[in-house]
């Protein structure tokens, strides 16, 4: 059977008629920016290096500061969006993003690039949730897997195509361009969104005030004392002092938002089960795959001595990979539910990285690694979909807002943990940033990225069966 897109009757917004093609280009246009940020300096980061002498706790910084101001954020924006209107602040998180884009491109220190990322990642925070909130209330209940599956293709496809754009722009241009190309496409996602999408609202409660700093100081402590744990020691009173506080701080968090009025997160979405297992299996998900891309895509080129556009094109059976299987995956979940599909593609991902981890070598031939890529692409493209599915199974209207930035808050999370987790075990195998001092220490780090996908699979399992797993009408 053919599904043809256009002959869905229009949405009606601000009086007009706005096909529903129109609402998903509008709605996905900016969250594929916000999520492409998050690796798109990876291609880059050996040139960011040299150009502005970083060391690699700068490198992780580069990229840890975008994704744990993302996830801070995230929640607060989805509640601000109930508030104040969903399509306003998506619109307000494009311009900022775009904005501290521009100001990333002139970044002349590794200090300022730090923190005009972390200004990026709060735009980017309003995005993620509220672009899936914005789509799923402006298709019909019919196309609804189908726009679903789309939005899951782009969004993986935003992620896995960081490192290909990313080496193709740092070739052709220089590493700045990688955030110069945010800008128009921000001046052109603010009309568009206005244009196309409504302006919807949920429930006008007070912001959290106090769970945001909990969370996020939390949070940010548990990164810091892990990305300082091999040179200052694990048993530092600085990394002690930041693992301990933070995990204090985030157990206060989850006490605070229990008795909170208006809380962040509401803890009564984790007693479904679906919601509950999806989360945990985003975190993990993202903790093995998006580790171990950090850590792969600087094999390419640290070590087999690929440019950053080579490396990109070398990935692309790995990123392009989502594009076509995502939006199958999303029509399928209705008919055969999200367990089976998630499960299948954690298992191709396992089996992808570690494989990978298995034949990298300073003289590892492509066709040893091509069909570990084939396997870690298709894997991801099952999951994104169907686990966007999971989240929102058996959650009403009112809160799918929250329950959407939840999963997207602890992707993140998962992003940033695991790219300091992996990167901790490569320092600590002895891992430098040379061409003979890279493959013994990545082994390992690989090598735990593929064991915690392998362990997500199985905690995947316990999602509800197919009759359960589909988001109510």
């Amino acid at each position: 059977m053919t599904i043809t897109v256009a002959a869905e009757p229009p949405i009606r917004t601000a009086q007009k008629r706005i096909p529903i093609w129109l609402a998903i280009v509008a709605a996905s246009l900016p969250m594929f920016m916000a999520t492409l940020d998050n690796l798109v300096m990876t291609s880059a980061l050996p040139v960011i290096r040299t150009e502005l002498d970083a060391g690699i706790d700068e490198l992780q910084w580069f990229v840890n500061a975008y994704t744990l101001s993302f996830a801070t954020f995230m929640l607060m924006a989805a509640a601000l969006g109930d508030r104040l209107g969903r399509r306003s602040v998506f619109v307000a998180g494009i311009a900022l993003f775009t904005v501290a884009s521009a100001l990333s491109a002139v970044s002349t220190e590794p200090w300022m690039l730090i923190v005009t990322r972390a200004i990026q990642g709060v735009g980017a925070a309003a995005l993620m949730p509220l672009s899936l909130t914005l789509l799923v209330g402006s298709v019909s209940e019919r196309m609804r897997p189908l726009a679903i599956g789309i939005w899951g293709g782009i969004s993986g496809l935003g992620v896995a195509l960081g490192p290909l754009i990313g080496g193709a722009v740092v070739e052709g241009w220089n590493w700045q361009a990688i955030f110069w190309i945010n800008v128009p496409v921000g001046i052109i996602g603010i009309p568009l969104a206005l244009l196309a999408l409504p302006n919807g609202f949920g429930a006008r409660v007070r912001a959290d005030v106090v769970g945001l700093p909990l969370v996020g100081v939390g949070v940010l402590g548990l990164v810091y004392g892990i990305i300082r744990g091999n040179d200052a020691g694990w048993d530092s009173a600085e990394v002690l002092g930041s693992l301990v506080g933070g995990a204090v701080l985030v157990g206060a968090f989850v006490w605070w938002e229990g008795r909170a009025s208006a809380p962040l997160l509401p803890l009564r979405l984790f007693r479904n089960r679906s919601f509950s297992v999806a989360n945990l299996v985003g975190l993990s998900f993202s903790f093995g795959m998006f580790g171990s891309i950090f850590i792969l895509i600087q094999f390419l080129q640290i070590v087999q001595g690929h440019s950053p556009l080579e490396a990109g094109v070398l990935t692309m059976p790995w990123t392009l990979a989502p594009m076509v299987v995502a939006p199958l995956a999303g029509l399928a979940a209705s008919r055969v539910g999200t367990r089976v599909l998630i499960v299948a593609g954690l298992l191709f991902q396992a089996v992808g990285v570690f494989w990978l981890s298995r034949t990298m070598s300073v003289d590892a031939s492509y066709s040893n690694l091509v069909g570990a890529f084939v396997f870690a692409g298709i894997g991801m493209g099952l999951v994104f979909a169907p686990s966007s599915t999971a989240v929102l199974a058996g959650i009403a209207e009112p809160d799918r807002a929250k329950a959407s930035g939840t999963n997207s808050t602890l992707r993140e999370i998962g992003v940033a943990l695991g790219i300091a987790v992996l990167t901790a075990v490569f320092t600590g195998a002895g891992g430098q940033l040379t061409p003979t001092g890279y493959v013994d220490a990545a082994i390992p780090a690989v090598t735990v990225g593929a064991a915690v996908l392998l362990g997500s699979a199985v905690v995947a399992l316990f999602l509800p069966s197919r009759r359960d797993s589909i988001p109510p009408r």
